[in-house]
């Protein structure tokens, strides 16, 4: 079977030298972990993205959409779902809501689907929302999470596009590992009989393990280390270390050989 590997593909130069003095750009700005201030940065760029204009105070004339439209731009006139989590650090949240409400929406912009641009404005962002975001991590468009300040993505991962990460308890995807599209991890979960009961526990992903397509890894489970679970299944119990799991609940339906590099990495 033929190994493919990724092609190199890059914008113009001139249109390099914009997307990153731009990422740069914020970046500075985000340092400042004060909401305000993040609120401000976020309500001035959306407009630019959106509609290539600096941002104004609604029009009272305007009609009413246009004017709604305009509010949105502003992360504190947005309300996002983990918000309303009885569970949430409210302070961890607010330093963070801006840049969630700003990820989310330039994913949705017109600028959003462009890949080269969208990995790295994505990465500049997980390192200020993240617990912890590695070195060469790519982010597809779509990726969601919960609170964010509980979420560790080591180096060289790769997390594709529409990825569920609940991260209420908390989530650590180790190094080299890959979620695929429409994957879910959660790390939290409610009572049978009271659903406003929730526990949350601790969720692994690798090292270098995968979670495959539209696939499912429940609260507090271990995928060890090149792990695979198979596409659609769900992970409701440990995957242990070179397992291939499938099915639902997902067992165990191969184990992998261990490549001799992988040996000498065991032994040394």
């Amino acid at each position: 079977m033929p190994r493919y590997e990724y092609r190199e593909v890059n914008p113009t130069p001139a249109a390099e030298k914009t997307f990153l003095d731009w990422i740069e750009q914020l970046d500075r700005e985000f340092m400042r972990r004060d909401p305000e201030h993040r609120s401000n940065v976020v309500r001035d760029a959306l407009p630019q993205l959106y509609l290539g204009r600096r941002y104004g105070a609604p029009n009272a004339a305007a009609p009413l959409a246009e004017q709604a439209l305009v509010h949105s731009f502003d992360p504190r006139n947005a309300t996002l779902e983990p918000e309303y989590y009885g569970d949430v650090d409210a302070s961890k949240y607010a330093e963070r809501k801006p840049l969630i409400w700003f990820w989310m929406m330039y994913d949705r912009s017109p600028a959003g689907l462009n890949h080269w641009l969208g990995y790295r404005v994505r990465a500049m962002l997980a390192r200020h929302i993240f617990k912890h975001c590695g070195k060469n991590v790519k982010i597809f468009h779509g990726v969601e999470f919960s609170f964010g300040y509980n979420l560790t993505v080591e180096d060289n991962c790769t997390i594709h596009k529409y990825v569920l990460l609940d991260d209420r308890g908390e989530i650590v995807i180790r190094e080299g590992s890959s979620i695929s599209d429409y994957a879910n991890v959660y790390s939290h979960a409610h009572d049978l009989n009271d659903g406003m009961i929730v526990s949350n526990h601790k969720t692994e992903i690798g090292p270098r393990a995968r979670v495959t397509y539209h696939a499912t890894v429940l609260s507090g489970v271990t995928v060890g280390e090149h792990g695979m679970v198979g596409s659609m299944g769900v992970a409701s119990k440990n995957v242990g270390p070179f397992n291939i799991v499938g099915g639902i609940p997902a067992k165990t339906i191969k184990v992998k050989s261990i490549a001799p590099e992988e040996w000498q990495k065991k032994s040394g």
